[in-house]
């Protein structure tokens, strides 16, 4: 029989944090993503939250400031294909206090994912740079860098015209392209590697293809230059990958062929 002066109550306080941060986004009007509306932000720790067409895709946290997070986001959309910065605008909340202990941005996911909200979650576009053991992983259909590759086409502007070392000008790419480009990387004396080439930029814009063929084209064949959906990297040596869009070699551009690929790599969906 049971007892009438007793019953059990739960208290869960994430799930009222939760409830309630998603409640005040709620009240929020989405505003482009533009950089106009970015740096109206205060200088404020935070969660926020993407839209694309108005839809819900992706909540972050801004562990410095929300501008600095959100300027992130618009120079990697601005970099892929099939998408477009009209489509994208935002929300955010200032969240200083106990910013670290509540991790408001995975009490919003777990409260918007249950209802099929922020797919972009669990797609991979929070990855900044994947890093060198994703290099040879094959991309689920449903990935973000699937969806939405690097546009290759992109105009890097404003080069720094002249006679410079292609260490200089590698920077500068690595800089200005909005998605990852990783390149072998000297810590010792061989840090000089670079310097041993000397290239004359003439022209003040070029594309990334551009970009990739003229860089290929400075180094020994020995050098390989991988474009994979999301992001590109250059090393001294062959590279292979079932995700790999193209490869360019002493500036001449190859397509991949995957033939030669010795194992054959389990797809992930992130």
């Amino acid at each position: 029989m049971p007892l009438e002066n007793h019953a059990e109550f739960k208290l869960s306080i994430t799930k009222a944090l939760g409830d309630q941060l998603a409640a005040a986004l709620e009240t929020l009007t989405p505003a482009p993503l533009i950089e106009e509306n970015i740096s109206s932000l205060p200088g404020h720790k935070g969660v926020y939250q993407l839209y694309r067409h108005g839809e819900p895709v992706y909540i972050g946290k801004a562990d410095v400031t929300l501008g600095q997070r959100l300027r992130k986001h618009l120079k990697k959309l601005s970099g892929r294909e099939n998408i477009h910065l009209e489509w994208m605008s935002f929300t955010a909340l200032s969240v200083d206090e106990d910013f670290a202990a509540v991790a408001p941005e995975k009490l919003l996911i777990d409260k918007f994912q249950k209802s099929g909200k922020a797919p972009w979650n669990e797609n991979g576009f929070g990855i900044n740079d994947p890093g060198v053991e994703r290099d040879t992983t094959v991309f689920g259909d449903d990935h973000f860098d699937q969806l939405y590759p690097a546009n290759l086409g992109w105009v890097i502007g404003d080069l720094p015209q002249g006679t410079q070392t292609l260490r200089s000008f590698l920077k500068f790419a690595k800089t200005a392209l909005p998605y990852t480009f990783r390149y072998a990387y000297y810590r010792t004396k061989k840090e000089s590697f670079y310097d041993q080439f000397v290239v004359t930029i003439e022209q003040s814009e070029m594309t990334a293809d551009e970009f990739l063929r003229f860089v290929s084209a400075q180094l020994p064949e020995s050098w390989q230059i991988m474009v994979l959906p999301g992001y590109v990297v250059m090393y001294p040596r062959e590279m292979f990958s079932r995700s790999a869009r193209k490869h360019y070699i002493a500036g001449q551009e190859l397509a991949p062929n995957l033939d030669l690929l010795p194992w054959s790599p389990k797809p992930i969906r992130e």
